[in-house]
């Protein structure tokens, strides 16, 4: 059920209207949010419902176990066998076959006969997601930082809530569990953020990125039928799209969640006004970042050892968090590519963390000067993130340049008439370090950039429910 789709409108209209006919009765209101929540994810497959519940059950268990085992050991296994069972599951339905096809490659190439089993398997929607915030749940109980919840009914509405279930924020029970346990009050000023925060992610989705990709599917599926400035437009095309693609999934997601009385992680903060590597995932897909550096990067070791310990447990944080992304060599050299910028940019850069246009700490032309290196930096990044082959990436690579095409002025206009409205609403949440900036304007001033919006999405929405990229994730 996508949440561009008129079912998915409709499901959430029946949920939030019953929702709000529970006011006040937070068990009920957990139900709703359980059964509607495997209605949301069954509607895909409801085979991998079942797969969903006994994971949720496994760890909510876990939970209990942890609290109840005094001995250190003991609850060291239990959490080790938490760990096993979650990463076995997202291991075998999103590796097995890229692992096995990538040994009988290699095997091949040095002239054994290699015969593994390969299976046509179905990857669960958000399983990337989903594993990676219940794998946060046993290991806060574990580190004493969250207690274990003691009704099953609010656990299985935390793991599975369907606003967030599929492709994030990537929440923590810190910070979400404690809502579903406590009565959720919904003021007006948090009612009218969540709409404007629907309203924007639409349009980010439906008018934004789903115009701009078709830039980048007709680019990206033929290559060697473009070149100079058309691989560079369908280039910057690609970075617009997964922008407005994934934060706008993350801001409708956000913003039912205000609706319903909840307050999920912001997950994007005007990445491409990012200075640093640091900056940029300070800035993008904050969730995952945050969980990489948390339970990954500072186990590690993080920067307690040394220099060249940072950098190992840099290059692998990221790494793995490239593999997370998708079972592609594509995605690890995204990964290996972030991770060496960041271990460079450790290295020799020592501006201060906080440095923006406003700061001071800098003349604003060296600020936009960084800001721009770090805009194209990324966007290599991107193009290894797209390509499905190395030959495809040294082929852009090789002949993106400034030689224009019959069609350069085409892909040109699309890009910029789709990506220009984009470019004005995050300038403006950039300028005044406000992510919800339009909400605060007076009613005279808001209500045509509202309008403005939903002209645009009447207008130019693209009509067919495209599935969100990230949901292959």
């Amino acid at each position: 059920m996508l949440f561009n789709s008129f079912v998915f409108i409709c499901f959430f209209a029946m949920v939030y209207t019953t929702y709000l006919l529970l006011q006040g009765r937070v068990r009920w209101q957990n139900v709703l949010i359980m059964v509607a929540s495997f209605i949301f994810y069954g509607y895909w497959n409801w085979k991998f419902l079942i797969l969903v519940f006994l994971s949720a059950i496994l760890d909510y268990l876990a939970g209990l176990g942890m609290e109840v085992v005094k001995r250190p050991g003991w609850r060291k296994a239990i959490l080790l066998g938490s760990v096993c069972v979650n990463l076995g599951i997202f291991g075998f339905f999103k590796y097995w076959n890229f692992f096995t096809e990538s040994a009988a490659q290699l095997l091949t190439r040095f002239g054994f006969q290699a015969d593994f089993v390969t299976l046509n398997i179905i990857l669960p929607l958000g399983i990337s997601f989903s594993t990676f915030q219940s794998l946060s749940y046993t290991i806060d109980v574990y580190r004493r930082e969250l207690k274990a919840v003691r009704n099953p009914i609010d656990y299985l509405a935390y793991v599975t809530y369907f606003p967030q279930m599929v492709a994030g924020p990537i929440e923590r029970g810190t910070n979400l569990i404690t809502q579903f346990l406590t009565p959720r009050i919904i003021s007006p000023a948090q009612a009218h953020a969540g709409l404007f925060l629907v309203l924007q992610g639409y349009f980010k989705k439906v008018v934004v990125a789903d115009n701009v990709g078709l830039i980048v599917n007709r680019v990206f599926s033929d290559l060697p039928g473009f070149q100079g400035l058309d691989l560079v437009i369908g280039a910057l095309a690609f970075a617009v799209q997964i922008y407005g693609d994934f934060s706008g999934y993350s801001d409708i997601a956000r913003g039912m969640a205000k609706l319903m009385g909840f307050e999920l992680m912001m997950n994007f903060r005007n990445p491409f006004f990012a200075l640093s590597p640091q900056d940029f995932w300070r800035r993008w897909h904050i969730s995952l970042s945050t969980w990489l550096r948390d339970y990954l990067y500072i186990p590690l070791g993080g920067n307690r050892h040394g220099q060249l310990r940072t950098y190992l447990s840099l290059l692998t944080t990221m790494l793995l968090g490239g593999l997370w992304h998708g079972a592609a060599w594509h995605f690890v050299a995204w990964g290996a590519y972030h991770g060496c910028l960041l271990a460079l940019y450790r290295a020799f850069d020592r501006d201060p963390q906080d440095m923006d246009l406003w700061s001071g700490h800098r003349h604003k032309a060296y600020v936009l000067a960084k800001m721009g290196l770090m805009f194209v930096l990324t966007q290599i990044g991107w193009v290894l993130f797209r390509v499905s082959t190395v030959s495809e990436a040294v082929y852009l690579f090789t002949h993106a340049g400034l030689q224009t095409s019959p069609v350069t002025l085409e892909l040109a206009h699309g890009l910029l008439f789709f990506a220009a409205p984009l470019f004005v609403i995050e300038c403006w949440q950039y300028a005044k370090r406000d992510g919800l900036a339009p909400v605060h304007l007076p009613m005279l001033w808001r209500t045509p950039v509202y309008a403005a919006l939903l002209a645009w999405m009447c207008i130019f929405g693209v009509r067919n429910s495209l599935e969100f990229i990230y949901f292959q994730f």
